[in-house]
């Protein structure tokens, strides 16, 4: 939990980059064993966005963040503070972070990526909280983002149907209002499931070769029965732990911003917490999970359709590989 500290934080710049390319349900058709009415009764998705050929995480996540920072009324020069949550960096190293700051010029900030899957930009943010209250920093460009088609067998249907690319960012700087912004945050993990949901090989437990690219070990696996049934219990919890630090309830939320992984996830998740589906903000069914990216571009839009209004609750909750799950509580 956060300690007492004369700093807050607030969000007051938000921004997202999708790629052009639509890859609908009936494309896939055509690609896999599948059909638009499978997809749509089982996640509720239609259709994704997918990167161009030449196109990398840090081009989405610079987009994303030149958006956030006009929207914030700032230079990139302004920013001591770069966090990005990604599992598809363009590179091992140096960190996608880094190449961010390169490409929209912010010389001046402190860079580094965390790996949380689909929890990384709550995780992130939660991160950037802290430091900003800490006195370390004033200003932080958070970022999701994700390049996930390249990392997914299209032979196999249970996971290429599901995820799509983009970018969401936003702008988190230090305010004496303690009472708005960034009320509290948590976040979980329990790494015994860290073999149901990921990418193998890439990594020095299983380096690239060809007997590992042969055997499709570079591309994401789910145990997709166990990860849903972990995710609807981890995000309920989460929910309600948040709800618990903030000194508030559930039913106080106003806006609920879950990470878009599958309809019958957020479903159960607002069945169990007791919110009506209509204060969930969904956006699934235009851009598939987006893993990091989803609940950053799914903020960014809700702020722009205008769910959020003065003194408004707001709360994000994802989960992801790992396992992870997070939570943060927003006061507008």
């Amino acid at each position: 939990m956060h300690t007492p500290t004369e700093t807050g934080t607030k969000i007051v710049g938000m921004g997202m980059c999708l790629p052009e390319k639509v890859l609908t349900n009936f494309d896939l058709e055509k690609i896999v064993e599948t059909s638009d009415e499978w997809i749509r009764t089982r996640t509720g998705i239609q259709e994704r966005r997918i990167i161009a050929k030449g196109q990398a995480t840090s081009d989405l996540a610079s987009e994303a963040s030149k958006q956030a920072l006009k929207n914030a009324g700032l230079k990139a020069s302004d920013i001591d503070l770069i966090v990005v949550g990604t599992i598809t960096p363009d590179m091992l190293f140096p960190s996608t972070a880094c190449v961010v700051q390169r490409k929209i010029g912010a010389e001046n900030a402190a860079c580094f990526d965390i790996s949380a899957a689909c929890s990384g930009f709550t995780y992130a943010l939660s991160i950037a909280d802290g430091l900003i209250r800490s006195g370390q920093y004033r200003k932080a460009l958070v970022i999701g983002a994700e390049a996930l088609s390249p990392f997914l067998d299209w032979t196999e249907r249970s996971t290429c149907v599901l995820f799509g690319d983009g970018a969401g960012a936003c702008i988190l700087v230090s305010t004496p209002q303690k009472e708005k912004g960034i009320i509290a945050s948590y976040l979980g993990s329990d790494g015994t499931y860290a073999d149901i949901l990921g990418i193998p090989a890439g990594g020095s437990a299983i380096p690239p070769t060809h007997e590992s690219i042969d055997a499709r070990l570079h591309t994401l696996k789910m145990e997709g029965s166990e990860v849903f049934k972990i995710a609807v219990r981890t995000m309920c919890d989460a929910v309600f732990e948040i709800a618990k630090r903030a000194g508030m309830k559930a039913t106080d939320i106003d806006c609920l911003i879950p990470h878009q992984a599958n309809l019958r996830i957020l479903q159960a998740v607002a069945e169990r917490v007791e919110i009506p589906l209509e204060k969930l903000f969904l956006n699934l069914q235009r851009y598939g999970n987006m893993s990091a990216a989803s609940t950053a571009v799914a903020m960014y839009e809700a702020w722009e359709a205008k769910k959020f209004t003065p003194g408004s609750n707001t709360v994000l909750v994802a989960f992801g590989g790992g396992l992870t799950w997070a939570s943060v509580w927003i006061k507008w």
